[in-house]
């Protein structure tokens, strides 16, 4: 299933300029507040929280920051693509240069799981991955997010 529902062309940022993973956070709450309409303060503290229980870098230069907002309407994504790789604490210790922030409402429940499951399984797929990081632009990185990793196979 490509992630087109989760997120829009416009929610795709390409060379995302930050120096650190506290940094990446601030950033991406700033731009998910804009096209969302949240506070971009809940988010971020939100997001800050959730990194406290346990890094949401997966492994493989990928981070999934996520939460849930009382506010939200509806499942959320956002992803970027980093200008240079930062150290994201991540479980195998490599930086991370791809990031796709998931924000769900707060009574998502099993569908903010399933987003969850679905973004990891697309950004695991090293081919997906390596197109990512090959991508220079928006318009490019949003086709490889809109692919369906089934039909790819």
């Amino acid at each position: 299933m490509p992630l087109t529902d989760l997120v829009a062309p416009n929610a795709v940022i390409p060379a995302l300029k930050v120096t650190s993973k506290k940094q990446a956070i601030q950033e991406l709450s700033a731009k998910a507040a804009k096209l969302t309409g949240q506070s971009e303060r809940v988010i971020f503290e939100t997001l800050l929280q959730r990194e406290k229980l346990g890094s949401t870098g997966v492994g493989n230069g990928i981070a999934i920051p996520h939460g849930k907002l009382p506010k939200l309407e509806r499942l959320f994504g956002l992803f970027a693509r980093l200008d240079r790789p930062v150290d994201f604490e991540a479980l195998d210790g490599q930086p991370v240069d791809l990031i796709f922030l998931l924000l769900a409402p707060e009574g998502a429940g099993a569908d903010h799981l399933k987003a969850l499951a679905r973004v990891a399984r697309l950004l695991r797929d090293q081919d997906i991955a390596r197109k990512l990081r090959e991508s220079r632009d928006a318009e490019a990185l949003f086709a490889v997010l809109a692919v369906n990793p089934s039909a790819a196979a």
